[in-house]
């Protein structure tokens, strides 16, 4: 078997495991029926093979394959509520799927077209990763693009978030012990220093971030429930890529789709809203409503 062929299998395992149950025999015929080991021109897979795949699989996305040993001996990967997910699991799936494709097929530029819109920043993605994890003190330009000036922060690194194919540092700024959020694209001159910050934070940041939408949030607020009317096909796009972790469908007519969400309504999920045109209405609450107006007099000012 291919020895660089491993990540697509413990892709096509987890994917077939998170579905249902599966004894050796139907893991065994679904994995060669699969259109990855047919490109791969592979015909047998062992039980031994299995055995090491799901060691392998533990290991590396902490996802654990039981086996009942009475029955049919099936493997069954125990389920989790959605807010248990491990989103940085399922960003290495979805990029070993992606990558296991493209390097059996190094052909694949007349089939595939990928956005042209590249994050900037990245460079400075596993400096600052290092950071965070051995909680070393980092420097470094920022350039606020409201007012186009550049200014020194000295840092301590917490965490790393993405949002709208952008990716933030979240950060306590030591000029003001407020935590603060840098977009990486802005970042120059980055430097980890070699001391590290006495400091314990306790943070819970998938707390912290439960209801935000985007990389703001007004931790002393509490989440407001949004209430959106949608066009019944723009309803079927939201409903199957939620905004949302908490959204929610209340109500469905011939026409029209009613979603419920819970969270802070940023600015970020205003411009969200606002980009859909007239294929989505805010309901609920008034105060959306009223800065939502607001914005679309002032926009039509323009015109």
């Amino acid at each position: 078997m291919k020895k660089d062929f491993y990540l697509t299998r413990y892709a096509l395992i987890i994917k077939k495991l998170e579905a249902a149950p599966a004894n050796y025999k139907q893991l065994e015929e679904y994995l060669l029926n699969s259109f990855e080991f047919q490109d791969a021109g592979i015909t047998s897979y062992s039980i031994r093979t299995l055995q090491r795949d799901i060691k392998e699989i533990s290991s590396l996305f902490h996802l654990t394959i039981h086996n009942k040993k009475k029955g049919d001996n099936s493997y069954y990967i125990e389920s989790r509520p959605v807010m248990e997910v491990d989103e940085y699991n399922q960003k290495l799936l979805e990029s070993f799927q992606i990558s296991s494709a493209l390097n059996l097929h190094p052909d694949f530029s007349e089939f595939i077209f990928f956005e042209t819109r590249k994050p900037t920043g990245l460079e400075h993605f596993y400096d600052l990763f290092f950071a965070i994890r051995n909680k070393r003190v980092a420097s470094f330009e920022y350039l606020n693009y409201q007012n186009r000036l550049i200014s020194s922060r000295k840092v301590h690194p917490l965490a790393l978030k993405e949002s709208k194919n952008r990716w933030y540092l979240i950060a306590v700024d030591t000029n003001d012990s407020v935590l603060k959020s840098f977009g990486l694209d802005r970042i120059q001159f980055l430097n980890v220093s070699d001391g590290k910050y006495r400091e314990n934070y306790t943070c819970n940041f998938k707390e912290h971030f439960r209801y935000a939408f985007g990389v703001m949030n007004f931790a002393e607020q509490a989440p407001q429930r949004i209430i959106l009317k949608c066009t019944k096909q723009q309803g079927e796009y939201i409903k199957s890529f939620p905004l949302h972790h908490t959204q929610t469908v209340v109500k469905k007519t011939d026409t029209e789709i009613f979603f419920e969400l819970h969270l802070h309504p940023t600015y970020d999920f205003i411009q969200e809203i606002l980009s859909f045109g007239n294929e989505v209405t805010v309901i609920e609450p008034q105060s959306v409503v009223s800065k939502i107006t607001e914005i679309l007099k002032t926009s039509l000012s323009h015109y």
